[in-house]
């Protein structure tokens, strides 16, 4: 583990943004799908990009915890 960085330091903000538009994405690729209907190739493909960014989200998600002193699920 490396140093433990604050709320506003640009690696926490970085990582942050990177979830955040994972999470944007997932959202959207709902719609995304719902216009696809009728394509399974197309709509395989955002169930698959879909599944990516949940994963990027999750793993920023892990990364930040990892570097801030706040642990994953906390409130």
């Amino acid at each position: 583990m490396g140093k433990v960085h604050g709320h506003a330091d640009n690696i926490v903000y970085d990582l942050v943004s990177i979830q955040y538009h994972a999470l944007k994405g997932g959202q959207v690729y709902e719609q995304y799908k719902s216009d696809a209907e009728g394509h399974d190739d197309i709509r395989q493909f955002l169930d698959r990009i879909q599944r990516e960014d949940m994963d990027r989200a999750r793993r920023a998600q892990e990364l930040l915890a990892s570097i801030i002193d706040v642990p994953v699920g906390a409130r």
